[in-house]
């Protein structure tokens, strides 16, 4: 029991389930993410100076997305900082949730670089599961109406007799329980009216609002900017970081070789083809999905001649790419 029902009939229990998402609430474990929690005052002082967004300030209940880097400015990995309030096991602490592909190299990071500062790090990828909601309704299946409408926003929350870490989401609202009560969390939920969704639709709205993943989209060659996150995970004001020099250089006097884009593909196209505009090789596609509303699409890093409105041809299948800007547009249907 708890977990969603596989999928039969391809594109229309796609297209029903991503309908449950836009007009009520889908349900999503997501458990398998990466999660440390940082104790100690030094906390927010040590890690201000490893990761790219400003935590100076940073109060109980508000979080941060941002991404740590080589001193090269290149990207190990990107996560949420969510400044735990009371009611909350780890109230007081950082709790760091990032993708599991990062979560060692966030793990050496730490372990290296916290020497002189008062902090500890404690292991939660396994101690604490993670539930996401996804859908307008989210925030009230979860118990969450006093949750606060900026991204990264915490509560603590209570769901039937779980104790939960409410964290507020571009698409919902995520939970992170206890492990040993993630069963009953989970049929809390979809008794509250939540529907069990397959990873293939909650893929496929992220790529449509054009929000990259690291580990498929971003990894250790990309600079933070490359991928268009300056505006969400970089400060220009803070004091120094890891990778800081490479980053404002770029920003301030630079234009990156690539971008971030959207594809329209013409058929079916997998992580890593290439791309080629006019036979040359300018990136390879990142994720991709079947979207009952666009068709085909994917995410790339191009070269920045594969300008918007260029057309590539993907990894000699015969298959082809309309490079567009991000996100992809709201209207209904490919084409």
């Amino acid at each position: 029991m708890g977990t969603a029902p596989p999928r039969t009939d391809g594109q229309d229990s796609l297209a029903a389930e991503l309908e449950l998402v836009r007009e009520g609430v889908g349900l999503l474990d997501r458990s398998e993410r990466g999660k440390l929690a940082l104790a100690g005052p030094d906390g927010i002082e040590f890690l201000n100076g490893q990761v790219t967004n400003e935590l100076e300030g940073l109060a109980p209940g508000e979080g941060r997305y941002a991404a740590f880097l080589t001193h090269k400015g290149k990207m190990l990995g990107d996560m949420r900082i969510l400044s735990v309030p009371d009611g909350d096991p780890d109230a007081g602490m950082l709790l760091l949730d990032t993708e599991r592909v990062a979560l060692q190299a966030l793990f050496d990071m730490i372990r290296r670089f916290k020497v002189g500062f008062r902090v500890e790090l404690h292991k939660r990828t396994v101690e604490r599961s993670l539930l996401s909601l996804l859908g307008p309704r989210s925030a009230a299946i979860a118990s969450a109406e006093e949750l606060g409408a900026a991204e990264h926003a915490t509560t603590a929350v209570r769901i039937r007799s779980v104790q939960a870490l409410a964290v507020r989401t571009d698409l919902g609202v995520d939970l992170f329980c206890d492990a040993a009560e993630r069963d009953r969390l989970w049929e809390a939920l979809v008794d509250e009216g939540a529907g069990p969704i397959d990873e293939a639709a909650a893929e496929c709205l992220r790529i449509e609002s054009g929000r990259p993943r690291y580990g498929l989209d971003l990894d250790d060659t990309v600079i933070p900017q490359e991928a268009g996150l300056n505006e969400r995970a970089v400060s220009f004001t803070k004091g120094c970081y890891v990778g800081q020099e490479t980053v404002a250089r770029l920003f301030y006097r630079g234009r990156p070789n690539r971008q971030l884009r959207g594809l329209r593909l013409s058929g079916p196209a997998g992580h890593g083809d290439e791309l080629r505009l006019d036979g040359r090789p300018v990136g390879s596609v990142g994720s991709s999905a079947s979207s009952p509303r666009l068709g085909a699409i994917g995410l790339a890093l191009v070269r920045r001649e594969a300008e918007p409105g260029s057309t590539l041809e993907v990894g000699g299948q015969g298959v082809a790419a309309e490079v567009l800007e991000l996100p992809f547009p709201a209207g209904d249907g490919p084409g």
